[in-house]
């Protein structure tokens, strides 16, 4: 967030509650995402780099609000082995540990748990802008709108590649894959690329030959693996690799992409785009955005964690900027009011820049941020920055295209809050397996 006036900060926080008189003396922020299973490597790598952010900030000396510093600890509740869990995982974090601040990535998770954290008006952070709706106040996507930045990839893609025309497509069938399925038809069809294929697969995963099969023999110029969990792209990049495609592959992520340069060769992997960068990137370095010392972030992370970075081992860091500053601003931590300052005082920025609060037209709410985002691509066994993207420029052209796909796989907010599956808010969201 940029800094505003002194009177406009002290209108705001004024009329908020302050909750430094009488309040604990650790504030606390619950953590609850995969750290282990299928989607591990976009949970636990995220609980990383907020322990690194955890630390930046008590040893600064913590929240300044009121006055007085506070510290924060962050207690992290694994929910890979399910809704169910967490569920459960949100029960206790929010009795045991009295949060401020729940982030989820999101999907299935958060509709097992998204009722309960409504009705404790507790501010949860999101991954997957998917997930919000006009009965969800007080859930936000301030980090990453996925998926709604992967058109930025097939933009540039097929921008800089005019020969490319036809693309295959595959995503498994859930919260995470069938949004994203959506977003890259709408993309493709608006940069007039035809699919020819198209394959869903279960969420758990499935044999690569079975799905990878199909689309190669529809002869594509582009493999597009969509939001598929780590171990699947890896799967299918093998696949696609033993049986000679020498097209474009493109992806949401490539976490640990330097593993398939090692083992497919560099030759192969070259041109392989995807939407995350690491954070050593030159580019990052010329551009002004909100994330604290990005090249001093990524080297501590690895030296750290090695061999673990991944999409969002960031991503839940850059929340907890974005938090701060609202607390700070507001004077409080409450989830409310926080979430008030969030959006009244003046303009917002996001990880890679300048952003704007969106929504309303997909998700019945503007509680996402959308930006720049950037596009990556592999070049000599590396990935590095080719462009920014601008995620609001594309909706403005395209969004009723979006909002049509949207429909067409059951994820629109409506289907979702209204389908047959209302108890645990997923409605038309999955296909059954």
């Amino acid at each position: 967030m940029d800094a505003s006036s002194f009177a406009q900060r002290l209108a705001i926080s004024g009329a908020m509650p302050r909750l430094s008189v009488g309040m604990a003396s650790t504030v606390n922020i619950g953590f609850l995402a995969p750290l282990s299973g299928q989607a591990e490597s976009w949970g636990l790598p995220g609980l990383h780099g907020c322990r690194i952010w955890e630390g930046w900030l008590n040893r600064a000396g913590g929240l300044l609000i009121g006055g007085r510093r506070y510290p924060i600890r962050i207690h992290a509740h694994d929910c890979g082995s399910g809704p169910d869990e967490a569920h459960e995982g949100a029960v206790e974090l929010v009795q045991g540990h009295d949060v401020k601040l729940m982030m989820m990535l999101g999907g299935d998770d958060y509709a097992a748990a998204g009722d309960y954290l409504t009705e404790k008006r507790i501010l949860t952070s999101t991954l997957l802008p998917s997930d919000l709706s006009p009965d969800t106040p007080y859930l936000i996507a301030p980090s990453e709108v996925h998926p709604v930045y992967v058109v930025t990839g097939v933009d540039w893609l097929t921008r800089t590649q005019p020969g490319l025309k036809t693309v295959a497509l595959c995503a498994q069938k859930d919260g995470m894959g069938l949004p994203s399925l959506a977003t890259y038809r709408a993309a493709f069809k608006a940069a007039g690329v035809e699919i020819v294929s198209e394959i869903q697969y279960p969420a758990s995963g499935g044999d690569p030959a079975e799905i990878v099969g199909p689309m190669l023999e529809a002869n594509p110029d582009i493999l597009c693996w969509c939001t598929s969990y780590t171990p699947m792209v890896h799967a299918m990049t093998e696949y696609a690799h033993a049986r000679g495609f020498t097209g474009r592959i493109l992806s949401c992520t490539f976490d640990h992409y330097d593993r398939l340069v090692g083992k497919l060769g560099a030759e192969f992997m070259e041109g392989v785009t995807f939407q995350f960068p690491d954070f050593d990137d030159p580019a990052l370095r010329e551009k002004a955005f909100f994330f604290n010392q990005p090249n001093v972030f990524y080297e501590e992370f690895n030296n750290r964690y090695p061999k673990s970075w991944s999409a969002v081992s960031w991503e839940y860091a850059a929340i907890l900027d974005i938090w701060h500053a609202a607390v700070e601003k507001a004077g409080t931590v409450n989830p409310v009011s926080v979430l008030a300052a969030m959006k009244q005082l003046g303009h917002v920025t996001h990880a890679f820049g300048s952003a704007e609060w969106w929504g309303t037209e997909l998700f019945g709410i503007d509680n996402a941020l959308v930006g720049d985002w950037p596009v990556v691509s592999i070049r000599d066994g590396k990935a590095r920055i080719e462009e920014f993207g601008s995620v609001p420029d594309w909706l403005h052209a395209h969004s009723g295209a979006l909002r049509r796909e949207m429909v067409d796989l059951g994820q629109m907010w409506d289907q979702r809050l209204t389908g047959p599956a209302r108890a645990t808010k997923l409605g038309a969201r999955t296909v059954a397996e």
